[in-house]
This record gives structure tokens, C-alpha cells and sequence, in this order.
């Protein structure tokens, strides 16, 4: 079965970012409203959650050191519902990854599971938080906002939703996503109400990251700001966000899924197959893809293969990355199973490509929209086939670079990743383990 040769593409739409995270976070926190809300000895409880953030280690040190300034006793707590396996071992190791730690933070990291109900929501359902974080003076959050993978609404992935699921344990992530979709969507505000009236809640510093990874804005949220300042942060975050340049692809290659590129693996914005069991309507079908193969599961990812069943195809190799634990755990308490159901899977890549080039549902050899990119975060370099590249010609701020070329596979019918993508998070890897 032969397989598009294919051009390099690379996106440079100019992006807004920060110079200096570290200075602008601890600017942030200490021009704030809130800061008039610290006091002198104040027990703090920062939460911190298990994504990718970039300089997530940085953006934490700065809010420690800022809360330092102003006079606070700042600790760490683990906020991020069932990840890790839903253990305190497993969190403190997640959190360790981005270097928040107590080696490179000075202050305590409490990554116990104990929460307590403060309250019943406007749905009837008890109220969860981290007793760690009830037993503080006052409790801030380092949080991305950024569109969720799962659903549409005033408050995605962002503050609110770590306040309520990621400070809510395994509590208030199972309790939410037993909902389903409805869960997340509506009933997640309603449990917010709930903890800013019952608890020590101060705010959140928002981080917004442009199309290329990097930290594109900060501010603090007050409390009294949250909700009616998070759903504008959330739009512009829907505008910097990374995208793939075509309304349709008749066969895509993503070198790897995992959590630490998107909380579903394989970011459903970016690909546009939300997946979701119940709600075809919540497709977004830009791109609209007819076939995917995902090649590896990201050893950051630590086994977690949730987001593979957003491909249709696969290699034996990644469904053996896949540690049952952290996998099921995940899943079971997100409860969204269409995602994670396990694609056909093959003994090289190179079997991978070419049956998901074959069954593409393009007949037309010469004709088949195909491309590769190396994960769903990294998107600003990818390689098209020729059709796909003559599409691009004459766009603004979209290059293509070379001529058409074969993929590089090795004499085992491994896809050389590396090649193709050497600054990729993949490749960057690799030669720090060498």
C-alpha cells in the first residue's frame, strides 16, 4: 500500500505572549484587588492542577513568592480530581513533573484526597472541597483558561472548573461528570455559587497560552470577578488557539496522544471529533476528518491513554503504553467512554499509515488530503500531501517549505518523529534522555 509523499507547512500567525512569566505573574498577583484581601501571617492554599500549563513550575514560584511579599504563608494543594490515579502519591508525583515541589518551591505541597460537604447545590447535590484548603486562611488557584474538550459553555477549562472538580477531589469530579455533559455544562456554576458563599475562595491567576504553546496572558481573577470575567477570558482564549489549516482531511497522523497535550489526549478541538455519546450534535466537524491514526502514547502521559478511541487506528506499541490504573480510573470517573474505546491496532507505523491511507474514502491516490503533526498542541509545523499544499499557496502568515518528499521510516517500518519534528516535545525528549 503506498503512502503521499508530503511537504513541510509551517503557520507563523503572529502571536501575543509574555516576556518574562515569572515577573508578570508576581506582578499580577501583587497589583491585584486581591492582594488588599492578604493579611500578614494568612495561611494561603495555592492550588495547582496536573495539565500542561508551560512554565507551570514558574507560574507557581511566582504566586508563592508573590503571596510571600505579602506577608502570607503560602502552601500547595493538589487540584485535580481523579488524576493520578486518584491517589496522594500519584498527585504528588503529577505535580512534581512541573517542579512543584517543596525542592523548588520552599513551601509545602499537600496532596491529600480528604474533602469535607460544605454545602448542597441548587441541583440538590452535596458540595465537596479539600480539607486541606478549608483548613487555610484564604485559598488561590493557578489556572489555564482554555476551551474544554468535552463540552460548550460560559466556563470550560478555567478557574471555576478547578474550583468546583479540581479542589473537589475525586468527590467533585465524579459527582459532576455522573452527569454527563449536563453536569459540566450547567450544574458546575451552580456548585461555584456554593463554594465562593461557604469557603475561604480569594481568586485564581488566569493563564491564557497562544497557538505555539507559550503563556500568551496572565491576570488575577477576584472572587467577585469570577463570573462575570472568566466567560470573556474563555473567548479570547477560543482566538489564540492553535488550528490545523483545512476543512477536511481524508487521512491525519497524530505521533502521539497524551494528557499532557490535552485533557482528552487527542485535543477534539483541534481534530474536531468531540465523541461524545448521546450529543453527534456537539461535533464540530472543522476539520472534518475522515480517518486518524495516532502512532504512541506520551510517556508524560504516565500510561494514560485516554483519547486514543478519538483515532480510528493505532500501533500495538501504544496500546501496550497504556497502564489499565490510571487509564480506567480516569475514565470511568469522567464517564465519557466513546473517546477511550481501543482502535484497531498494528505491529509497525508504517502498517498503521498505510491502512489508514487505505481506508480514507479516497480512491484518487493523487488526490488524498493527508497530513502529519506530532501531537494536537504542537500544530504550527505540520506535512501535507500535495493537494492539501497547493490548497495553502498564497495564504497569509502560512509558508510551504521544500519539495515533496517520502516519510522517513527506519528498516523496522518505525516513523522517524524526530526528523520531522525536532523541536516537537517529543523530539526534545529524546535528547534529554540520551
Amino acid at each position: 500500500m503506498n503512502i503521499p509523499h508530503v511537504q513541510l507547512v509551517r503557520q507563523s500567525i503572529p502571536q501575543p505572549h509574555v516576556a518574562d512569566v515569572y515577573a508578570e505573574a508576581r506582578r499580577a498577583w501583587k497589583d491585584s484587588a486581591l492582594a488588599a484581601r492578604i493579611q500578614p501571617g494568612m495561611s494561603i492554599a495555592v492550588g495547582c492542577g496536573s495539565r500542561g500549563i508551560k512554565h507551570h513550575g514558574v507560574l507557581a514560584k511566582a504566586t508563592v513568592d508573590a503571596l510571600k511579599d505579602l506577608g502570607a504563608k503560602p502552601f500547595v494543594v493538589a487540584a485535580m480530581g481523579s488524576h493520578g490515579g486518584a491517589t496522594p502519591d500519584g498527585q504528588r508525583s503529577l505535580l512534581a513533573h512541573y517542579h512543584i515541589d517543596e525542592q523548588h518551591l520552599g513551601v509545602p505541597v499537600k496532596t491529600d484526597m480528604d474533602v469535607e460537604q460544605v454545602g448542597t447545590n441548587s441541583w440538590g447535590e452535596p458540595v465537596w472541597w479539600d480539607r486541606n484548603a478549608l483548613g487555610a486562611d484564604g485559598v488561590v488557584t493557578v489556572s489555564r483558561i482554555k476551551p474544554h474538550t468535552d463540552f460548550r459553555g460560559d466556563f470550560e477549562s478555567g478557574i471555576l472548573k478547578m474550583l468546583v472538580i479540581g479542589l473537589g477531589k475525586r468527590h467533585g469530579a465524579d459527582q459532576h461528570h455522573r452527569y454527563g455533559v449536563r453536569g459540566l455544562r450547567d450544574m458546575m456554576p451552580e456548585t461555584a455559587k456554593v463554594l465562593l458563599a461557604k469557603t475561604r475562595f480569594l481568586g485564581g491567576l488566569a493563564i491564557l497560552e497562544n497557538a505555539k504553546e507559550q503563556t500568551a496572558k496572565l491576570e488575577v481573577v477576584d472572587r467577585d470577578q469570577l463570573f462575570t470575567r472568566e466567560p470573556l477570558l474563555l473567548k479570547e482564549a477560543f482566538t489564540l488557539m492553535g488550528r490545523l489549516p483545512f476543512k477536511q482531511i481524508d487521512c491525519l497522523v497524530v505521533g502521539e496522544c497524551g494528557k499532557n497535550y490535552s485533557g482528552a489526549g487527542i485535543d477534539p478541538n483541534v481534530v474536531g471529533r468531540l465523541l461524545i455519546e448521546a450529543h453527534p450534535h456537539l461535533e464540530t466537524n472543522d476539520p472534518s476528518i475522515t480517518r486518524m491514526c495516532v502512532l504512541d502514547i506520551s510517556p508524560d502521559s504516565d500510561g494514560n491513554g485516554t483519547g486514543i478511541g478519538i483515532a480510528d487506528l493505532t500501533t500495538n506499541r501504544a496500546l501496550k503504553a497504556i497502564w489499565s490504573r490510571p487509564f480506567e480510573m480516569n475514565n470511568l470517573t469522567a464517564r465519557f467512554l466513546w473517546r477511550s474505546k481501543l482502535p484497531i491496532g498494528f505491529g509497525t507505523d508504517r502498517e498503521c499509515i498505510a491502512n489508514g491511507v487505505d481506508t480514507c474514502w479516497q480512491p484518487n491516490f493523487n488526490a488524498i488530503r493527508f497530513a502529519i503533526i506530532p501531537n494536537t498542541l504542537e500544530v504550527a509545523d505540520l506535512w501535507v500531501s500535495a493537494p492539501l499544499a497547493a490548497e495553502l499557496a498564497g495564504k497569509p502568515h502560512v509558508e510551504v517549505i521544500g519539495a515533496p518528499r517520502p516519510l522517513p521510516f527506519d528498516e523496522f517500518g518505525t516513523l522517524n518523529q524526530e526528523e520531522l519534528f525536532p523541536e516537537c516535545v517529543r523530539a526534545v525528549r529524546r535528547r534529554h534522555h540520551k
